[in-house]
């Protein structure tokens, strides 16, 4: 059975970060909205170019063309064995539009990690997070380096990373995202983990959440989400 898998998480709870160490452990895709957008201008599209017109004019790319962008990438061969999805869903329009995908893939349950940090310690992270200029990945706020260990771009700091900014975005990501927890909060296939902690630490806790979720599971048809 494939191993479907969601990390949620407010900006700067490491979510990014963990998606992509539980992916490479377990030699699956990892999805993010950042990564399928750019793969989608580079391979011009239609979706992915509308979306980036959206975000030139300082717009939010909308519902309907992100699970446009998400349906395509997820019909992919390399999905089969099943993936770690990052920024994807947003909203609960998003989540029941990627219910609907997942019953028709009828590959397994969809397991949904919520990653949950303190305000204030995400503030303080935020304040001190780097990007790539390169590729765009955040770079582990414990690492010294100057360059990416994806690429190696430079890595630099956010401008939208003062606390002004960060509280307006948290703000924002607390009234559109959090209803999609509460939405996927009742189901057994659902784990919040404490991401508060060194990231070896939230990583042992994200595999025994999706061990437990995945056990929970076990009873339920292909395809549903709990």
């Amino acid at each position: 059975m494939a191993l479907n898998l969601i990390v949620l998480g407010p900006p700067g709870a490491g979510k990014g970060t963990q998606a992509e160490r539980f992916a490479e452990h377990h030699g699956l895709p990892k999805i993010s909205t950042g990564d399928m957008l750019r793969d989608g201008i580079r391979q011009q599209l239609p979706l992915a170019l509308l979306a980036k017109e959206k975000m030139d004019r300082g717009e939010l790319a909308d519902d309907e063309t992100m699970i446009g962008i998400v349906r395509e990438r997820l019909g992919r061969p390399d999905t089969t064995v099943g993936f770690v999805l990052d920024g994807f869903p947003r909203t609960v329009l998003q989540g029941r539009a990627l219910d609907g995908l997942m019953c028709d893939r009828d590959t397994g349950p969809l397991i949904v990690v919520d990653i949950e940090v303190p305000e204030e310690e995400l503030v303080v992270r935020l304040a001190a997070r780097r990007i790539c200029a390169a590729c765009g990945t955040n770079a582990d706020p414990t690492d010294a380096s100057v360059t990416c260990r994806r690429c190696g771009g430079a890595l630099v700091h956010r401008a939208d990373d003062d606390e002004a900014v960060v509280r307006e975005r948290l703000r924002v990501y607390a009234q559109e995202s959090r209803p999609l927890v509460d939405y996927y909060r009742g189901r057994p296939t659902f784990r919040a983990v404490n991401g508060a902690q060194p990231p070896e630490w939230v990583a042992r806790e994200l595999e025994a959440g999706v061990a437990a979720a995945t056990s929970a599971s076990s009873g339920l048809p292909l395809g549903a989400q709990g």
